[in-house]
């Protein structure tokens, strides 16, 4: 009797100490996932923490460490500034990426941040699949690590939206797939893959998205439990084609608006699913975290920004859906845990830029705001110039709070360069909503370490920056640009969730101001790798002590 009890008690331990074994984290993580959330603030975290469930935000946020104070330091924070400050670690006057778009002197084209002309699209019918990251000038940590590991580590980046995934993914990347809205499926280009592999074949032709298509989007909850939002009824929406409330019966608004593609999947939150869905299909697939080297997976949800340019930044609807993304996320760490085991998987999760109080909301309430109308105020420009200097074409182009000046027209006018900059800033700086317009060769020949200035500097790269850079006061936006992917009046904000989770991250609430930039240098600092040239972020202790 007593061998027997003996025997027991030691097959019990037996299977305690193994069970332990299999828990016990690996060297180096076998996985990284960075998660980037476009648009995301910092306090929707804390506004609908009690609406979340226990397995998504609050189990990273809870068990993780959380950065509180997060913040980027560069002026121009749209979606590709923030990609590739993430991915590089370095400033946008070094990776380049100054914004969506800029204007290239030396060719007189307006240039958009992935575009490349020697790529091609992999499905035929793909209007998108002309892209690489070749407009990068920094190399990413995803290309450190491939580079040390002699290119054995996996490195795959999915998105809707192709800037997230090629941008975060580096020039480097076994492959980077995005959204195509034509045919509804996941595609790449030419720079990543001559066609696409079969598992990935196989899922489109699961047809997903005709099934979240055919769903009517409710709130998840009763309307009036959405106390942290506004009513769903309010003055500030455009919503999806017109209709602003719930319920939206997405097969009724395809059929009526007559809309022959899958644009309309990108707006709704199973735009964020569907991105969840594949991420999870390529990790299977591709066997990522089974290997001995470190693999990495950058995922980007990006319905939350096409929503976003929908609906004000307090709707019913953001927070509906960010609930949903809630689940999405912990339908994800539930399965990385059961793959791969989190303890053995390194995740991080950020956005690229966050999203701004609505002006007309602000105004509303009695607060500073307004709108900068750039048509009006650059033709006014326009015509200021030609009456000084007489007719001609001073301003080439306008983007995202940058002038860029005729510079051609300048020389053969036998003008100074510096005196015509100064002219424009002193000029634009009259406007309403003008805080500071700086003139480049300011930013040329100092050197800024505070304030405004710094962060304006940080923007500025001298081959693809404008001539003067505009800083709005705070509240005030710029009207959406004819050459944005969103026609939206919200601006972008720079305090952005930043969370560190799994593999020997320990519990910790972290209070004090740190950047997206430390991101880079930290995961170096666990996988033992330089970090690319010109990083400017530091380790952040607490995350790796």
């Amino acid at each position: 009797m007593r061998l027997h009890r003996y025997i027991i008690t030691s097959v019990i331990l037996l299977l305690q100490v193994s069970l332990f074994a299999q828990r016990i984290p690996s060297k180096k993580p076998k996985l990284i996932v960075g998660i980037t959330i476009s648009g995301m603030r910092y306090d929707y975290l804390s506004a609908y923490w009690d609406k979340f469930g226990e397995d998504g935000f609050k189990k990273m946020a809870g068990t993780g460490i959380h950065c509180k104070n997060a913040w980027y330091d560069h002026l121009i924070t749209e979606s590709a500034v923030g990609y590739a400050t993430i991915a590089t670690g370095t400033k946008p006057d070094a990776h380049g990426i100054v914004a969506d778009y800029w204007f290239e002197r030396l060719e007189g084209e307006i240039q958009y941040c992935i575009d490349d002309p020697n790529q091609t699209a992999i499905e035929a019918a793909a209007a998108n699949g002309h892209y690489s990251p070749n407009t990068l000038m920094s190399r990413t940590l995803t290309d450190e690590l491939r580079i040390v590991s002699q290119f054995k580590s996996k490195v795959i980046g999915v998105s809707l939206d192709p800037k997230a995934s090629i941008l975060l993914s580096g020039h480097t990347a076994n492959a980077a797939y995005w959204f195509n809205p034509d045919r509804g499926t996941w595609t790449t280009s030419s720079y990543y893959l001559d066609s696409l592999p079969d598992w990935t074949i196989d899922f489109n032709n699961k047809n997903y998205k005709d099934i979240y298509l055919d769903k009517i989007w409710e709130p998840l909850l009763p309307l009036e439990e959405y106390k942290e939002s506004m009513a769903d009824d309010n003055p500030y929406e455009s919503g999806l084609y017109g209709q602003h409330t719930f319920p939206y019966d997405l097969k009724g608004i395809r059929k009526t608006e007559k809309i022959n593609d899958y644009s309309l999947l990108m707006s709704t939150p199973w735009g964020n699913t569907y991105t969840k869905d594949f991420a999870i299909s390529a990790i299977v697939n591709e066997e990522m975290g089974m290997g001995e080297q470190t693999d990495w997976i950058n995922i980007s949800f990006n319905a939350t920004k096409y929503i976003a340019g929908k609906y004000t930044t307090w709707s019913v609807e953001i927070q509906d859906m960010y609930m949903r993304l809630d689940a999405d996320l912990a339908h994800l760490l539930s399965f990385l845990d059961d793959q791969i085991g989190l303890e053995n998987v390194l995740i991080y999760l950020t956005a690229d830029h966050a999203i701004a109080d609505d002006p007309d909301y602000l105004a509303e309430n009695r607060i500073p705001s307004g709108y900068f109308n750039y048509h009006r105020n650059i033709s006014l420009l326009k015509s200021y110039l030609n009456a000084v200097y007489g007719q001609g074409n001073w301003v080439t182009f306008y983007y995202a709070q940058q002038i860029y000046l005729n510079r051609q027209l300048i020389e053969d006018s036998r003008l100074s360069l510096d005196e015509v900059q100064d002219r424009v800033a002193n000029f634009i700086i009259q406007f309403s909503g003008v805080s500071n317009a700086l003139p480049s060769y300011i930013l040329q020949r100092n050197n800024f370490t505070e304030g405004v200035f710094r962060r304006i500097q940080n923007s500025y790269n001298q081959k693809r920056s404008g001539d003067v850079i505009i800083y709005l006061t705070p509240g005030w936006v710029e009207r959406g640009s004819e050459y944005r992917e969103i026609l939206s009046d919200f601006h972008f904000d720079a305090h952005v969730p930043l969370i560190f989770y799994g593999w020997k991250i320990n519990r910790y609430t972290l209070p004090r101001r740190v950047s997206p930039l430390d991101i880079v240098p930290t995961l170096a600092y666990f996988l033992e790798i330089s970090v690319p040239e010109n990083a400017a972020g530091d380790v952040i202790p607490e995350v790796v002590r």
